[in-house]
């Protein structure tokens, strides 16, 4: 195991700053910061996605150098990515390599050229390899090739955990990585075609409803997943920056009791929504990978009584918040 060890922080950029992980985390940050924390917002952070994901993907060495010299951050929450649901992936698996490869070089070697003290980055679950024992834990990263849908993503995700062990092994580098499984909440991406799982459902049912059509939800409705709620990441990713000590990754995730079909997730849609109408499965569809339960036991050593907000209730007011914020919303 590395550990490190970094002390108080007068400033914090946090990257791609309005979607569903970075809004959480600042409305957790008091306007008039904790203690000597204080939150400085990177604009769009270090890439720049721009409308529904269409836009630049990558500034320059150049302009990132810029924006850390500029701000003098001494932690970051690096969430800076090029990223999409199963399908999209399906369609630019070298997309993802490329865009993330140089997103990630970036960020980090301008973080060291700071002085920049701790950096948390966010990898993904769907890194784990495809063929695997569950559940899976964070020594399994590198133990096989993962799923041939997201491939590129996958391994350019993978090389931060190698990024940070070498900026660790040369420099001495506090820069560590979290793995949270599906994450939903307000601010996600709703797109129907490129978004991740959850607000799709949302976005489909919402339209379902208001047409008075069948829901289609894309293949059968059996692989299973463990769904977080982003406020509930939000709290957990300020706590890895604080106080967690290690270059290690660490999974943040419910329980493996708290693991649900996309069934089981199209219900409880359904059921916050009021929709009651037909629920049509389109089986020619891909599923993707069929599960990805993963192991909470260390996140559970450092924080036994962290408390999750319960699905239904995450959920419900995630729909909630895309009803009430339709017109704005990303989609």
């Amino acid at each position: 195991m590395f550990s490190c060890a970094v002390g108080n922080c007068p400033t914090l950029i946090t990257e791609r700053i309005v979607n569903r992980i970075g809004k959480p985390l600042s409305c957790q940050w008091p306007d008039e910061g904790v203690g000597d924390w204080r939150l400085r917002l990177g604009g769009d952070g270090h890439t720049t996605c721009g409308e529904r994901g269409r836009g630049r993907l990558r500034r320059s060495m150049q302009e990132t150098q810029e924006v850390f010299r500029k701000h003098q951050p001494t932690h970051v929450i690096h969430l800076a990515a090029m990223v999409g649901g199963l399908f999209k992936n399906l369609k630019r698996n070298l997309d993802f390599w490329r865009n993330n490869i140089h997103i990630n070089d970036n960020v980090l070697q301008a973080a060291h050229e700071v002085g920049v003290l701790k950096v948390v980055s966010c990898l993904s679950t769907c890194i784990f390899p495809d063929k695997t024992a569950y559940p899976i834990n964070e020594t399994m990263i590198h133990n096989g090739p993962p799923h041939e849908s997201n491939f590129g993503y996958a391994y350019a995700k993978r090389m931060l955990d190698v990024h940070n062990r070498a900026y660790f092994q040369q420099h001495g580098r506090c820069y560590t990585a979290v793995i949270p499984t599906n994450v939903f909440g307000p601010h996600d991406n709703f797109s129907i075609e490129d978004g991740h799982v959850l607000p799709g459902l949302i976005h489909k049912t919402y339209i379902a409803k208001k047409e008075s059509k069948p829901l289609v939800v894309w293949g059968s409705g059996t692989p299973k997943r463990q769904f977080i709620y982003s406020l509930d990441l939000a709290r957990l990713f300020l706590w890895v920056l604080r106080e967690y000590p290690e270059v290690d990754p660490i999974i943040l995730s419910v329980g493996e009791e708290d693991e649900v079909s996309i069934k089981e997730a199209a219900d409880t849609v359904v059921q916050a929504l009021d929709f009651k109408g037909q629920v049509v499965y389109d089986r020619s569809k891909s599923d993707g990978q069929f599960r990805k339960t993963a192991s909470n036991a260390k996140l559970c050593g450092y924080l036994p009584h962290f408390h999750f907000t319960p699905f239904k209730q995450a959920l419900k007011e995630t729909c909630d918040w895309f009803v009430t914020h339709y017109d704005t919303a990303r989609k």
